[in-house]
């Protein structure tokens, strides 16, 4: 046996805790840092991702099968809140849930992409002066616009085909909706699925290049590609980006603390992320 976390052989035995992942389209990112880092630390752990048809039924399993802890990511993050038991400030404030950690049977739930976004909001300088326009109106659409309204950020347009959602958050956090974008905001922010991989709009972009090229700042949600076409475009044009690899590495971060406890070091964090992108 090795001792590298990469390679080692996990022992999986009864008293080893699962974690997994729910989602329409799962990726491995998510199983490869979990999974890196629970061998770094010699944690008894093991993190699988899946998907399901029937969430009602995949939820009551997380709590009959002492499934430690489940990420959720769309198109489940507001879908699974009836059936949980508790939502912690983070779900409740925004009304979408990305973690569920398994308490005995009791089912909390938490929403560690708002406090992702919120990180990065600081880390990339973004300006509260900054006008923005945000695609998309659903769960992770709900906190990317929360982190930002709380942020102090004024001059949002919510941007979404779906009317009725679309106008429900704007209205919700005060910023008005289009169906479709028109001017030139200084910062695009996608949080829909146009431009993920293995989606029926994977080669396209939610915002067209003109209005590309007369931002400043391009931020994609989408983490699978980590180069999504947007970002692609952003990069070309010279633009600051922020890609949603860098927010999957915070929430799951934040993730990996409620499931296990332990806060690993940034070194150790920046290794996991650099395996989970091989």
């Amino acid at each position: 046996m090795t001792n590298d976390p990469a390679s080692r052989t996990l022992s999986i035995n009864k008293d080893t805790q699962l974690c997994i992942s729910l989602a329409a389209r799962p990726g491995n990112f998510g199983t490869r840092f979990h999974n890196f880092l629970y061998a770094e630390l010699g944690l008894d752990y093991i993190y699988k991702a899946m998907t399901t048809r029937d969430l009602a039924a995949a939820i009551g399993g997380v709590r009959a099968l002492g499934i430690r802890g489940c990420a959720v990511s769309m198109p489940f993050k507001e879908a699974c809140i009836p059936f949980l038991d508790e939502l912690t400030p983070s779900a409740s404030a925004i009304g979408s849930v990305n973690t569920i950690v398994n308490e005995d049977g009791w089912l909390r739930a938490y929403n560690t992409d708002y406090l992702a976004v919120q990180q990065l909001i600081s880390e990339q300088r973004l300006s509260p002066k900054t006008t923005f326009a945000l695609r998309g109106s659903g769960g992770m659409a709900r906190a990317v616009t929360a982190a930002f309204r709380d942020a102090g950020f004024k001059h949002g347009l919510i941007v979404a085909r779906n009317a009725a959602a679309g106008q429900a958050l704007a209205h919700e956090y005060g910023y008005p909706w289009q169906a479709e974008l028109t001017g030139y905001p200084e910062l695009l922010i996608n949080v829909t699925p146009i431009g993920m991989a293995g989606g029926p709009e994977a080669g396209e972009m939610a915002f067209e290049i003109g209005a590309v090229q007369q931002a400043r700042t391009i931020f994609d949600v989408v983490a699978l590609p980590a180069e999504t076409p947007l970002i692609r475009s952003g990069r070309a044009a010279g633009k600051q980006v922020i890609s949603g690899e860098a927010v999957s590495v915070r929430q799951a971060l934040e993730q990996f603390v409620l499931y296990t406890g332990v806060r690993p070091s940034a070194e150790q964090v920046s290794r996991a992320a650099a395996f989970a992108r091989r």
